[in-house]
């Protein structure tokens, strides 16, 4: 394929995310919206405002001449309609997460098994942004030495906008602020630790009583012992990221996330360097980041990968299978909660 080739893409989805995924789309040399889809949308004009056409339902929007596929649609539909993107011989890029449970992951892997020269990728966006890469970076030069282990909060105020909300709904979500928000941090301690073999954990619907989870802890061990310790919340009343990362010869503290709402804060990452004495710290130093540029980067990898018919490097259909398991195994480590659910 030649790179002045420009691919036509279709969104499905068109609410908050699907439009912010249009506006790098769009940015890209390569890449071009021809059509989006969504339920609020009628499909009686036929086009938005801007000429490019619109539809109600994902199946008309197929029907168009298409190279790539977004899928920014509701847990119980992404499976479904990512899958349907994949037998149509397109290449498809959806968010997180994959669907509802580990199942519909299987699906999509079973369908992407038919379509080899197809890429598919997932929207692990917090890989993309600059303080994750640059602590990845480190851990992996080795300058701060080999992990211990890790602590992670990624917390918001509740679990949906408003009650009625599909999230809020098991059989739409298939969970709660774990399965929709805390799904990030869990990708990026297995991106920084690898697979865990053993999970414990707590999780609850206290508060808000849907029957999804508002608070989930969970105490991972991988295979060289590390452990990695995990609080994923929707009463966290003043909205919260953060990941310790503790190494043999100092630590690294990823502070805030830069984000569309801008409530998490200022992102930052802090390098701390171990004193050779008794006495703390030698030295830390604190970057700030002040541009957000995860979405572009992200699109443009995919679109990289397409045009030059590479292999999809972060955001594997394996690491949304992997991490979807995870997921599932926090959920199924609290007898009660597996109990209560059928997991």
């Amino acid at each position: 394929m030649t790179t002045d080739k420009k691919l036509k893409v279709g969104i499905a989805g068109y609410g908050i995310v699907g439009k912010r995924r249009r506006q790098y789309i769009d940015s890209h040399p390569n890449l071009v919206t021809v059509g989006v889809c969504d339920q609020i949308l009628s499909s009686s004009s036929g086009f938005l405002p801007d000429g490019v056409k619109c539809f109600s339902h994902y199946r008309q929007l197929l029907n168009e001449p298409l190279d790539v596929l977004f899928v920014s649609l509701p847990n119980y539909l992404a499976p479904e309609v990512t899958i349907a993107g994949l037998d149509k011989g397109l290449h498809v890029f959806c968010e997180k997460p994959p669907g509802r449970n580990v199942e519909d992951i299987q699906k999509v892997l079973a369908a992407k098994r038919k379509y080899p020269k197809s890429c598919l990728k997932y929207g692990f966006n917090h890989r993309y942004h600059q303080s994750v890469r640059e602590a990845l970076r480190i851990t992996k030069s080795g300058e701060l030495g080999e992990i211990i282990n890790m602590r992670g909060v990624y917390g918001k105020s509740r679990v949906v906008p408003f009650d009625g909300n599909w999230r809020s709904q098991r059989k739409y979500a298939g969970g709660g602020i774990l399965l929709d928000q805390g799904i990030h941090m869990v990708d990026l301690m297995r991106l920084f630790c690898g697979d865990f073999v053993e999970v414990k954990s707590f999780v609850s619907n206290g508060f808000w009583k849907h029957d999804v989870e508002d608070n989930a802890y969970a105490l991972m061990k991988d295979k060289k012992g590390r452990i990695a310790f995990l609080h994923s919340s929707a009463t966290q009343w003043q909205h919260r990221f953060s990941l310790d990362i503790h190494l043999s010869k100092g630590y690294l503290g990823l502070q805030g996330i830069l984000s569309g709402t801008k409530s998490y804060g200022e992102e930052r990452l802090v390098i701390g360097r171990r004193s050779p004495l008794s006495t703390g710290t030698e030295k830390e130093e604190i970057i700030t980041y002040v541009d957000d540029n995860s979405w572009r980067d992200e699109i443009h990898e995919f679109a990289d990968a397409v045009i030059h018919h590479r292999k999809i490097v972060s955001g594997t259909a394996k690491d949304a299978f992997e991490t979807m398991k995870l997921v599932y195994q926090i959920y199924q480590a609290d007898p009660q909660w597996r109990k209560r659910f059928h997991l």
